[in-house]
């Protein structure tokens, strides 16, 4: 739990303000930035699979000293350096970071918890939020006297998150990783199993919109926020008040929520509840385009923080109703096996989903600019919750979500 908030403090006192440093101080063109982020995040999703599998294979806790020690060097050499090479090398070094310790992460907490996953992923949610909060704040202060020192304080926290980690975690090993070579399944016989199973793939795109939904905290929210109330104070503000209402309603209830349904819902209706909620969430966003926008005043404010601060709360709601039944069923799935490996699968398929969907929720947003059609990205986007509430439904009434050799569920027509 303290691995995963230290690592979002100092990967958010960094990330958030590395594009004005790019193209401000160091001087860079909008290209090369976008190049350098995109070589990020692609380093980091395209190899989710092997760090999974290495995790697996040789134990989570190496894994996550390995990702602590790379994101180490890569934070430093952001601020010490300025040449493009370095400077792609060093983005390529933190996005593999991240793909060798978030599977082994929520594979050890899933080992750690045993039958009470729900409950931990539940807490895991709480802390992972809290990080998201938090490093923003510090960022901000830091960077007002120096982004390199941003991404030196960074690096020392995850310097010393390691050295702490390498002393005090207890090591954890998945199931394949005791076994001497010669019992092994080869790597790509493990991974050939993983995409045969098909009611796993089958669950990973569904929950594809789950994560497109999550992200319009951080795209379309933010920019409905600024289109309406302008790139000033208070459109700077209205967007704190976004991510605000999400981090502090998650750390706030968060577990409440998750034993609340818990004790009510089977595991694959809480993930269509959550789902829904989420699809719902853009409902105010969608009403508000009915409403004449104001020339100024109060009324402008109103319209431009209210909506989106409503939708950011619901998507939080939805999230908090579905992570933790998520996480918990990816391991069902697995049936308890090459865990690591799973959730590097998943995140890599809802990787993808995320790159896609958020260039058609670019274009949807660009053409409903165009054309006077405001309503379009909201639409499309709560179709997108429904749609996958019902896909999700629709597994856990045939039985699909259930574990491996467990009896499934007979569906109503």
């Amino acid at each position: 739990m303290v691995n995963q908030f230290t690592i979002n403090l100092g990967f958010y006192m960094l990330m958030p303000y590395l594009a004005a440093y790019l193209a401000g101080p160091v001087g860079l063109a909008g290209w090369l930035v976008g190049l350098i982020l995109g070589v990020r995040n692609f380093s980091q999703q395209g190899m989710f699979l092997l760090g999974g599998t290495l995790a697996d294979r040789l134990g989570y806790k190496p894994m996550i000293i390995a990702g602590l020690v790379l994101r180490t060097a890569g934070f430093a050499t952001l601020g010490l350096v300025q040449s493009v090479p370095a400077l792609l090398a060093a983005s390529a070094a933190t996005g593999l970071a991240g793909a060798l310790f978030n599977p082994a992460v929520r594979a050890y907490v899933a080992a750690d918890a045993g039958d009470r996953r729900v409950e931990a992923f539940a807490l895991f949610n709480v802390f992972y939020q809290a990080g998201i909060l938090l490093g923003p704040l510090v960022g901000m202060v830091l960077t007002g006297v120096d982004f390199r020192l941003t991404c030196l304080v960074a690096a020392g926290i995850f310097a010393v998150l390691g050295a702490v980690q390498l002393r005090a975690l207890p090591a954890r090993r998945g199931d394949d990783a005791g076994q001497a070579p010669g019992q092994r399944d080869g790597v790509l016989s493990q991974w050939r199993g993983i995409v045969s199973n098909r009611p796993f793939l089958l669950f990973s795109v569904a929950m594809t919109g789950f994560y497109v939904m999550q992200f319009q905290v951080y795209l379309a929210l933010p920019l409905e926020v600024r289109r309406l109330g302008g790139d000033g104070t208070f459109g700077t503000g209205a967007v704190a008040v976004l991510f605000a209402v999400s981090g502090l309603s998650t750390i706030l209830f968060q577990t409440r929520v998750t034993a609340w349904c818990k004790a009510r819902l089977a595991p694959g209706r809480a993930l269509a509840w959550g789902l829904l909620t989420m699809g719902l969430g853009f409902l105010p966003l969608l009403a508000a385009t009915a409403v004449p926008v104001p020339a100024g005043g109060p009324g402008l404010w109103l319209l431009a923080a209210v909506p989106p601060a409503l939708s950011a709360l619901l998507l939080a709601i939805g999230t908090m109703i579905a992570y933790p039944f998520e996480m918990d069923t990816i391991v069902r799935l697995s049936g308890n096996r090459l865990i690591a490996t799973h959730y590097g699968l998943y995140n890599t398929v809802c990787g993808i989903g995320i790159t896609l969907g958020n260039l058609l929720t670019g274009a949807a947003l660009d053409t409903a600019r165009a054309a006077g059609m405001s309503a379009l990205p909201w639409v499309a986007l709560s179709v997108l919750g429904l749609v996958c509430a019902a896909a999700v439904l629709g597994l856990h009434r045939t039985g699909r979500l259930a574990s491996p050799g467990a009896q499934p569920e007979l569906a109503t027509a």
